[in-house]
């Protein structure tokens, strides 16, 4: 089970750096803009900004992950049946497989999922928007927490990762790791690194990736067939 759970991390990390084309069409404007106003536009003043942003983000997608997470295995609990995690994982595993077809730009299916989260996001994006522009550093945690429940076709993918985990404290580390992957591409768009943002948004580092997570859902979901027959 230890490995089966630390292969979901690495799992979580790799789908968020993967993404990152996404990361930078979802957020990038965002990570740009909420430097925009602060005295002094250099790199020194913008990082605190940043840092506290990406914070603010991770700690909305673990509490996520962990809601998940914890939701899942409490069903799964109830349910009785050692079969219910397994079958999750099978889900979990078509849901990587539609979004490296996203990634790769091949099918865009998995963007219907952005409109289950909508009805929230009309909630919190008032008190988000509030926020700008941002006074300190300080302000930029509580916008980041709020921004990370932005309905996100990516971010609804590695949830079914965080479903699957066992408990409340894994979803939330699978959210984590997968935060932790989106960072390369969020602190390229805030720090105005123009090579790596050209190579993230490069359609065959897309189609590359693409077929990495693809093959791994692929793997996944046959040994989640196997544990299930």
């Amino acid at each position: 089970m230890e490995t089966v759970i630390s292969s979901d991390f690495i799992a979580a990390f790799v789908i968020g750096l993967m993404g990152a084309g996404h990361c930078l069409g979802m957020c990038g404007g965002v990570a740009a803009a909420l430097t925009l106003g602060i005295p002094g536009q250099h790199n020194g003043r913008r990082w605190p900004y940043l840092v506290c942003y990406n914070a603010g983000r991770l700690i909305s997608y673990a509490i996520a992950g962990a809601i998940i997470g914890s939701a899942f295995a409490g069903m799964a609990a109830l349910s009785g049946h050692a079969t219910a995690l397994v079958s999750l994982r099978l889900l979990a595993a078509v849901m990587m497989i539609l979004l490296a077809l996203y990634i790769g730009q091949w099918w865009q299916a998995i963007t219907h999922l952005e409109r289950l989260g909508q009805h929230l996001w009309r909630l919190i994006s008032p008190q988000a928007k509030s926020l700008l522009p941002l006074k300190s550093p300080a302000a930029a945690l509580p916008f980041g927490i709020l921004w990370g429940w932005l309905p996100c076709g990516l971010v609804y993918s590695t949830l079914s990762w965080a479903a699957v985990s066992g408990s409340a404290a894994s979803g939330a580390a699978v959210m984590l790791a997968f935060g932790l992957g989106t960072l390369p591409a969020m602190i390229a768009v805030g720090s105005l690194a123009q090579q790596l943002q050209q190579v993230l948004k490069n359609l065959y580092f897309k189609r590359a990736s693409a077929l990495l997570l693809l093959m791994y859902g692929v793997h996944t979901g046959y040994i989640a067939i196997k544990q299930i027959l």
